[in-house]
C-alpha cells in the first residue's frame, strides 16, 4: 500500500508539474492571450474556467491509471513512453500558443493521443475497466483537436 501511495504521489506531482511547466511555457493565459483572442475560435470552445477544471480531473484519473500501469507494468519502455507522453503535453501550449504553429499544434495532439492509446493497448489491450481511466484525456484531447483545427481552417 506504502508503495501504492508513493507512485501515486510521484504521478501527482510529473502530471500536474508538466502542467505547471506547459502553462508556464504559454505566457498568458488564453483570455488574455491577443493572437489566440484574435482567432475565429470554433462555436462551442468552452469557457476558460473549462479548462482547469478539465485537466485537473484528467491529472487525478491519470494519476491513478499511471499508478496502476506502474505497479503492473514497471519497465524502461513504460518510463520511455512516459517521458514522451510529458514531454508532447507541454510542448503543445509554447507551440500553439506561443509559436502559433497550428498545424504543428495538430500533430502534436494526435501524437499525444496515439501515445495513450497505444501504450494502454501494449499493456492492457482492451478488454479491460482500467482504460475508463484514461477516457477523460482522450476525450478531451479530441475536443482539443476540434478546436485547434477549426483555427487552422477558420483564420
Amino acid at each position: 500500500m506504502i508503495k501504492t501511495t508513493i507512485y501515486f504521489c510521484v504521478f501527482l506531482v510529473f502530471n500536474f508539474g508538466a502542467l505547471a511547466i506547459g502553462g508556464f511555457l504559454m505566457g498568458e493565459s488564453p483570455a488574455t492571450n491577443e493572437w489566440y483572442q484574435s482567432q475565429n475560435l470554433a462555436p462551442w470552445t468552452p469557457p476558460g474556467w473549462v479548462f482547469g477544471a478539465a485537466w485537473t480531473t484528467i491529472m487525478l484519473l491519470f494519476s491513478i491509471y499511471m499508478t496502476i500501469l506502474w505497479k503492473k507494468h514497471p519497465s524502461r519502455s513504460n518510463a520511455l513512453i512516459y517521458t514522451i507522453h510529458l514531454l508532447l503535453n507541454i510542448g503543445w501550449n509554447p507551440v500553439f500558443f506561443q509559436l502559433h504553429y497550428v498545424t504543428a499544434g495538430l500533430v502534436i495532439l494526435v501524437s499525444l493521443f496515439s501515445v495513450l492509446i497505444l501504450n494502454h493497448s501494449k499493456n492492457f489491450g482492451f478488454k479491460n475497466l482500467i482504460g475508463l481511466f484514461i477516457l477523460p484525456y482522450c476525450s478531451w484531447l479530441c475536443i482539443a483537436f476540434s478546436l485547434n483545427l477549426y483555427v487552422l481552417l477558420n483564420n
